[in-house]
């Protein structure tokens, strides 16, 4: 029986992820490429003045955000801007 020295710092998916890739052939194992999501949710940290409690807001989903906008249109509670 040959003796197998296992190499340390490394877990047994990796090893046979490596062993699975030698070799031509290419990639063998699905590389995922498809982000779900375009945008991330507007979240507002508030914090109380007094006693420093801090809470988060979450607003809608949008790619642009400006908080404190000097724009006539699109003003919403908060005073920022959806595009």
């Amino acid at each position: 029986k040959p003796v197998f020295h296992k190499k340390t710092g490394k877990a047994q998916g990796d090893r046979r992820y490596e062993k699975k890739q030698k070799g031509f052939g290419g990639q063998t194992k699905p590389v995922f490429h498809k982000k779900a999501k375009t945008t991330k949710k507007i979240v507002l940290k508030l914090e109380c003045s007094k006693c420093k409690a801090k809470r988060m807001k979450p607003i809608k989903r949008t790619k642009h955000f400006e908080l404190g906008t000097d724009s006539k249109k699109g003003k919403s509670e908060y005073g920022g801007k959806y595009r």
